[in-house]
């Protein structure tokens, strides 16, 4: 530790720290722009120049390591007039358009002029205009001349977002921000970049010009999303959402937010957002009230009860419901007799039941500081997104982190090692990994795998498991959704145990983790998610669920609900008119309590904050009344909380935390599927970052994204692509069994060669079957 004194107060810090740290220690604030905690020190605004004794001149705080007994004065003249040689050098070529400035009222800029500005520049010359860039539908770029040239935009890109998108052009006065020629802002974070900018020049495109910051309420709220549980505020005017920002937690989000987590609010006034109960009669849609909707929905539970038993009714759930939804949906299930009951939509193998609820199997915050990694089935990018940018960061610092996937993206971490392979050979990939592992370690190979040999990378992934202190093996969400997912479990847990590290899930959605606490799966003899569109039922609950869009087999869903006598949903959204009898509109986050579990077990509560739209219903108030009408007990709540403490307990859940399984180690029961002859691939079905949910798949910014955009195609591997002589965006048909589909065609040269891509929860998918399997590809 190195001691220094700064204005007079005495500090400790770490020796190699810069003096702007060491301020903030003894709550001493030096201005500054270019500065950043997360971002790498770039020294270029000068803003933050100090008064060090026995330096002739000024210095940057944000640049000067500390050094013992150092004397630092940050309000000296010499500070002082530095600070105001910059401020007036800044605003030489800067607009004076702060009444029309959508960052007015939380610009760094304007808040330091105030303190360090001059009422009048010395200069008169004609100030420089830098011309307008359009980088997507998410990030504005309308007013460049207003940027201060302080590159955190630019080094967040390379450094957190793992991808450079914007960079510095020109010298001198002609230097200007821009993304490469004719590019876009594509990265999943790159909201994060308007957040960082500290004058007016990076704004929100949706939110651009629709209110002032000091019209806003702020509310806290946790991210309805990804497993990441990303803490949120978020602003309210005149009881409409106008923008979502971060909140700082550095256990849980460090600072960052998503772009599904920042702009998803636009689907909570989507057009087809469900405001007052609707009935189908005749086949005509008609609004009803709220009585006459829950009786029609308790009658036809009973009428099915009683003609075909309570086995005929089954309860399906979004694992993107609060907690408290999910045990009243499986206490509603209960009351109703029937046992069919589950939130696992994607998933299709069921064969190896869990020892508890699947979690990370550590803290998120520890993913930053890993020494390796091996992730197996995982879009990490698309699907965890803040688990990526940490997993980024570990890499950095030196960890090594591998994948098993059918796809070559790397997630943008550096010199992350690729097993390439289709998803029916990551049992044979796994096997040989295990053999690796258990060579090494001198232990003996599981009888499923006897025999199976170790490759080169095979033995580089075991090599990079064998040492440091955390080490992680990670089920990803297309793991999970896999066929042989028992097996793949099994296998991992091998690798797992044989070379010391942490076996661990990423978990799907943002209460994963809360619906296997709170118990919302079949009960004894029940059937699963799969099972209860397989063998179809006569009723079906639908809790914020999608079929053709959350399911492992959309055209199996389909089907079943179009048989069925009775179909209530259960929505923020219309969703479902084809096969659905009646709608009840519940809420969705910001208009409800309630509670979401993320993948490291973290309870985070959060409040609604908005009314609810139109005759909307929390869903638990909603179940709730259901269940008194029923007749049964057990339903008299009076708040969320008195749910959640139910639901919960004590909230000490640790011991019903669990990633062992059952299953034994073994080989694949399937063959591999053909490859590569007559046009015959194997599907990959990637669920995409802003197709995953209800309320991400209803923001029209984010659909009009590179990400969205490349979702609707079919990607097909390079030398497929080359031999069928298409042109991007060319049509092809995709045949699974008698299901057929017509898509754009896009080259993804990051496939493995026996593969083929094609999106779930797609509007493409919901014609197609089983997330896995066999294709048929022809130019249409």
């Amino acid at each position: 530790m190195v001691e220094l004194e700064i204005d007079g107060k005495k500090v400790q810090v770490p020796e190699g720290s810069m003096v702007i740290q060491a301020a903030q220690r003894v709550d001493t604030y030096i201005p500054h722009f270019c500065y950043h905690k997360k971002l790498s020190i770039a020294a270029n605004c000068r803003m933050c120049l100090v008064d060090v004794e026995k330096m002739p001149k000024a210095v940057p705080a944000c640049a000067t390591p500390v050094s013992q007994g150092m004397v630092v004065r940050t309000t000296s003249d010499k500070a002082v007039q530095g600070q105001q040689a910059v401020m007036e050098f800044l605003l030489i070529n800067h607009p004076l358009d702060c009444p029309i400035c959508d960052q007015g009222g939380e610009c760094q800029l304007q808040d330091l002029a105030v303190g360090y500005g001059k009422s009048a520049s010395r200069y008169s010359e004609e100030k420089r205009v830098v011309f307008h860039k359009n980088v997507g539908p998410l990030i504005s770029m309308e007013e460049m001349t207003r940027c201060i040239h302080c590159t955190r935009c630019v080094r967040f890109g390379d450094e957190i977002a793992g991808v450079m998108e914007l960079g510095m052009l020109g010298r001198s006065m002609h230097s200007e921000i821009s993304t490469f020629v004719g590019k876009t802002v594509d990265s999943e974070l790159s909201g994060n970049m308007i957040d960082l900018c500290p004058v007016g020049a990076l704004t929100s495109k949706p939110f651009r010009f629709s209110a002032r910051t000091w019209e806003l309420s702020r509310r806290k709220s946790v991210s309805p999303h990804d497993s990441t549980g990303a803490n949120l505020v978020v602003q309210v005017k005149n009881n409409r959402v106008m923008r979502v920002l971060p909140f700082e937690n550095e256990a849980v989000n460090e600072c960052w937010i998503s772009d599904k987590d920042r702009f998803s609010y636009e689907g909570l006034n989507a057009e087809d957002r469900l405001t007052h109960p609707m009935i189908k009669q005749g086949g005509q849609w008609v609004e009803t009230d709220w009585q006459t909707a829950l009786e029609y929905v308790v009658k036809g539970i009973k009428g099915i009860s009683d003609e075909h038993g309570e086995s005929q009714l089954a309860l399906l759930a979004s694992p993107h419901s609060t907690t408290e939804e999910l045990y009243l949906a499986k206490q509603f299930a209960d009351a109703i007799g029937t046992p069919n009951v589950d939130f696992r939509l994607r998933q299709s193998d069921f064969s190896a039941p869990l020892a508890g609820a699947p979690w990370l199997g550590a803290k998120i915050a520890d993913l930053s500081y890993a020494d390796s990694a091996f992730v197996i089935g995982s879009f990490l990018r698309r699907d965890h997104a803040l688990f990526a940018a940490r997993l980024r960061q570990a890499a950095k610092g030196g960890a090594k982190v591998a994948f098993l996937q059918a796809s070559a993206d790397g997630s943008l971490i550096p010199s992350a090692q690729r097993i390439v392979a289709a998803p029916s050979a990551w049992l044979e990939e796994l096997a040989a990994i295990s053999a690796a592992a258990a060579e090494a370690k001198g232990v003996a190979l599981p009888e499923g795998f006897a025999g199976a040999q170790a490759t080169d990378a095979a033995k580089q992934v075991a090599a990079s498991l064998a040492s440091g202190e955390r080490r992680f093996v990670l089920l990803g969400n297309a793991a999970v959704q896999h066929p042989e997912f028992s097996r793949l479990h099994a296998a991992a847990q091998f690798i797992a145990e044989t070379t010391g590290a942490t076996l661990g899930f990423l978990t799907e959605a943002s209460n994963t983790v809360g619906a296997h606490l709170v118990g919302a799966l079949p009960g004894q003899g029940g059937l699963n998610a799969r099972e209860v569109f397989e063998q179809p039922r006569k009723g079906y609950l639908l809790f914020n669920v999608e079929p053709e869009f959350d399911t492992a087999n959309p055209a199996a869903a389909r089907a079943a609900l179009a048989q069925a006598e009775m179909v209530a949903v259960f929505s923020p959204f219309k969703t479902g008119l084809d096969y659905a009898d009646v709608l009840l509109p519940i809420a969705p986050f910001t208009e409800t309590s309630g509670t979401f579990v993320n993948a490291e077990g973290t309870v985070q509560s959060f409040n609604g904050v908005v009314r609810p739209l139109g005759d909307t219903r929390p869903a638990w108030k909603v179940l709730r009344v259901l269940g008194t009408l029923l007749g049964a007990r057990g339903f008299e709540y009076e708040t969320s909380e008195e749910v959640r403490r139910k639901a919960l307990g004590d909230g000490d859940f640790a011991a019903r935390l669990s990633n062992k399984a059952t299953a034994q180690v073994a080989r694949a029961t399937q063959g591999s599927l053909a490859k590569a002859a007559d046009g015959r691939f194997e599907r990959v079905s990637d669920v995409p970052i802003y197709r995953a949910d209800q309320l991400a798949r209803r923001g029209d910014a984010l659909q009009l994204t590179m990400a969205a955009r490349v979702a609707n195609t079919i990607g097909l591997p390079a030398a497929f692509f080359d031999q069928l002589g298409l042109k991007e965006g060319d049509a092809v048909r995709v045949r699974q069994g008698e299901l057929s589909v017509t898509a754009p065609a896009t080259c993804d040269a990051n496939l493995a060669p026996t593969t083929v891509r094609v999106s779930a929860a797609t509007p493409a998918a919901a014609q197609l079957g089983s997330l896995f399997g066999e294709l048929l590809v022809e130019k249409a």
